[in-house]
This record gives structure tokens, sequence and C-alpha cells, in this order.
């Protein structure tokens, strides 16, 4: 019986590295993976996320709400 999960033969490099896994979302603007998001925010107001280093910018529609839930029980 095969091994469905044998490996190809033959490797190949990714191109340019852009299917590498990365921790942040995309942009929405430019879709390239940025090297760092910062976020903004007022009280009331939706939050800015800046997409470094393309400086493109994106605004929630509406502000968050914070939202606690209580530990979970204590079991042994």
């Amino acid at each position: 019986m095969r091994d469905p999960h044998s490996m190809p033969s033959v490797l190949t490099a990714a191109p340019d590295g852009r299917t590498r896994p990365s921790p942040l979302p995309a942009c929405p603007v430019c879709v390239e993976v940025p090297e760092r998001i910062s976020w903004r925010q007022r009280p009331g107001e939706p939050v800015v996320l800046v997409f470094e280093p393309c400086g493109h910018r994106h605004t929630s529609p509406a502000p968050p709400v914070l939202a606690v839930t209580p530990p979970p029980p204590f079991t042994r």
C-alpha cells in the first residue's frame, strides 16, 4: 500500500518567498504581508490600523465592544 503522505521527489523553492506564513494579516490595499501593524484608537471611535512599511491605513467599521468573560471554574 502506498503512503498517502509521501514527499514529492523534487522540491522547489517558493517564488519570492511570498508564501511564507506570517502571523500578521495582509494589507487590504496592496495585499502584501506587512513587517509591522500599529494601531490607534480614541475612546468610542473605531480602531485605525497602520500597515508598515507600505503605510496604508484600515479603519474598523465600528468601535470594538469589550467583552469580559469569567474564568473557568477551578477543578482538581
